[in-house]
């Protein structure tokens, strides 16, 4: 049996049942999919909710039954796509294991869950949009970032009590997430190019963040 490629394996937004579903759920489901179709490939100022419909299969009056505007659509998308990600980024947060531990189950965690699905469109649309449409960067901000924020901030202030790391570290939890943007960026513009191995790159990373400290 041929093996699919990695991009026939990628899922849209939910568990890609909505064209297959006809409940309000599925519907929904359905018109978010499209979204991010829509979204990805022509960017928020562009996309019409008339494709949206089009694209899944409805009337545009169904997307009103569900999302108020464009704007409510996007941030709807943000909440489908990435509320099961966050939820496993604050449950570690609750962990107490070694950092190096908690740094390899994030490598992980952002290869298989965000650069090899559709995530990683939601949040390039992010960086590329959320200058222009201060409202969803705003959005962004307090539903998704705060809380990955407040996780690894936890996370690295018992580090820090541990000797783990420098104390100075909780200070910027950024720096955890740094490699995973440059990935996103890197996979849009430069990939062709020069092919990144994202997870070799990241491991790195936490090498260096985490390797055991020398007493001064």
């Amino acid at each position: 049996m041929p093996r699919k490629s990695a991009t026939s394996a990628k899922k849209p937004a939910g568990d890609g049942r909505g064209a297959r579903n006809t409940g309000a759920g599925g519907k929904r489901e359905t018109i978010l999919a499209a979204a991010l179709e829509e979204f990805a490939s022509r960017g928020f100022a562009e996309t019409r909710l008339d494709d949206v419909a089009k694209r899944a299969g409805v009337a545009k009056g169904t997307i009103y039954l569900y999302f108020s505007d464009k704007e409510n659509l996007f941030q709807e998308l943000i909440r489908a796509v990435l509320a099961p990600l966050i939820a496993t980024i604050e449950a570690l947060g609750d962990v107490d294991m070694p950092m190096p531990l908690v740094g390899e189950r994030i490598v992980d965690m952002f290869v298989n869950q965000v650069l090899e699905t559709r995530r990683k469109e939601v949040i390039r649309l992010i960086i590329t949009e959320g200058r222009r449409f201060p409202k969803i960067a705003e959005f962004y901000y307090r539903e998704v970032l705060s809380r990955v924020i407040a996780a690894v901030r936890k996370l690295l202030r018992r580090a820090a009590d541990r000797g783990e790391v420098p104390a100075v570290l909780a200070d910027f939890p950024q720096l955890i997430a740094a490699p995973g943007l440059v990935a996103i960026i890197w996979s849009g513009l430069f990939e062709r190019f020069e092919p990144l191995d994202v997870r070799a790159m990241m491991k790195a990373h936490v090498d260096i963040l985490f390797a055991p400290r020398r007493a001064a």
